[in-house]
């Protein structure tokens, strides 16, 4: 008996806390979609240098205005989503993604696909996305206790790794046998099941009180905004997520131009050097709840956060041959191990100190403002690419994110008594 009750114990603290059926099927549908998103990982570029012969300006303009504008139609869904229930919101996002990215195949096999209808997808895609994000976050929060948003956060942040893992090598492989649209008819399917999972999942869900005025009112729209700069331990974390999430997507570009490029790296060594030290991304997820219980909260949110700056300066050292590729597999791992940590704590730090009738307008806000500034940033560093080179642009965004940390939440302004955000107008 004794071993047997060691064996659950172990097994326990493996899994984590049972966190009851509904978590179950918002889990499966979060694994689901993201393996079909990472299936598709690099589809629409690839769609458009293959079958529409599109030019680096176009290729360009589907990564960089497609999220911004797709961040810019997110805006209003914010607040109108904030007094409905978050399930059939998330039911009708993924039944919108689904829809929406049916039609590249469908185009495709008709011979009637053109770069403008993939601009317009990634456009509903990326809004999608977006509120898709702060629904499932404010449904969270009212699906469990506090007590168990670490344990959740990390089950989904440790899914998101395995099908960054998982998922690149599979999709490339289904392009080489059915041909590029393959994986895009995947990712549509991954998302009517995600619905199908979540509808399953069923439930009682409150619906949100209601406002005096039913119209939405045009400051509502900034609303999200204005309760995260009220509060003092959201608003540099706000910050540090837009800045350090920008600089490092900005400098992914570059360094594909210099690995693929300049050094003379095939695509399998560029593949791998990103695929495997996604593996710190399990480990990291894996080891938040543990941290979290024997220092701090706090603690590992500034610890973990500022590990993870110090590590991308040295992809701007990386050379030739077998010492570069493991060079970007040594920072890519660090990197990758931080923000596994960082991620889940983040998440729900951010859940806890957001008030539960604005967490779906502040998530949104959250969102669009990162989804923004990375496709601002990533545009800014295509020129400094180059006008001074991909190696010296990526060492200053290196350079620029070793500051980041000082936009983490210092302990005065974290603390439970500290100040609250200012009611905003309903």
């Amino acid at each position: 008996m004794g071993s047997e009750h060691r064996l659950k114990h172990a097994l326990g603290h493996l899994l984590g806390p049972r966190l009851g059926r509904r978590f179950e099927w918002l889990w499966g549908a979060y694994g689901t979609s993201a393996l079909g998103t990472w299936l598709a990982f690099g589809a629409f570029p690839l769609i458009a240098v293959q079958v529409l012969h599109a030019g680096p300006a176009e290729v360009a303009a589907l990564a960089s205005v497609g999220a911004a504008v797709g961040a810019v139609v997110a805006v209003p869904l914010g607040p109108w989503m904030e007094f409905r229930r978050k399930r059939p919101v998330l039911i009708t996002m993924d039944l919108v993604r689904f829809a929406a990215l049916l039609t590249i195949p469908a185009a495709f096999a008709l011979d009637l696909l053109t770069f403008l209808q993939l601009l317009l997808v990634s456009v509903v895609v990326a809004a999608a996305d977006i509120t898709f994000r702060a629904a499932s976050g404010a449904y969270l929060k009212t699906l469990l206790p506090a007590e168990d948003l670490l344990a959740a956060n990390a089950r989904f942040e440790s899914t998101a790794w395995t099908a960054t893992i998982v998922g690149p090598p599979l999709g490339g492989a289904a392009v080489g046998l059915l041909g590029p649209v393959a994986t895009v008819a995947a990712d549509a399917v991954s998302y009517l099941l995600s619905a199908l999972g979540i509808r399953a999942a069923g439930g009682p869900e409150p619906r949100p009180e209601r406002r005096e005025a039913a119209r939405m009112r045009a400051g509502d729209l900034l609303d999200g905004w204005r309760y995260v700069l009220a509060d003092a331990t959201l608003r540099p974390l706000f910050f540090n997520t837009a800045v350090f999430n920008g600089l490092v997507m900005a400098a992914t570009p570059l360094l594909a131009v210099l690995m693929l490029g300049r050094l003379g790296f095939a695509p399998w060594q560029y593949g791998l050097a990103f695929a495997v030290p996604s593996i710190g991304g399990l480990l990291g997820s894996r080891l938040a709840r543990p941290l979290v219980t024997r220092f701090g909260q706090h603690r590992v949110l500034v610890v973990a956060g500022t590990l993870r700056a110090i590590w991308p300066v040295g992809l701007a050292f990386v050379g030739p041959g077998a010492g570069g590729l493991l060079l970007v597999m040594g920072v890519e791992f660090g990197l990758i191990l931080c923000c596994g940590v960082f991620n889940p704590v983040h998440a729900t730090y951010r859940l806890q100190r957001t008030a539960t009738d604005r967490v779906a307008r502040t998530l949104s806000a959250w969102a669009v403002t990162t989804k923004a500034s990375t496709a601002l940033l990533t545009a800014v560093w295509g020129v400094l690419g180059g006008v001074l080179g991909p190696r010296t642009a990526i060492g200053l965004a290196g350079a620029l994110l070793l500051a980041t940390p000082l936009l983490l939440p210092g302990r005065a302004a974290a603390h439970p008594s500290g100040p609250k955000p200012a009611p905003s107008r309903t």
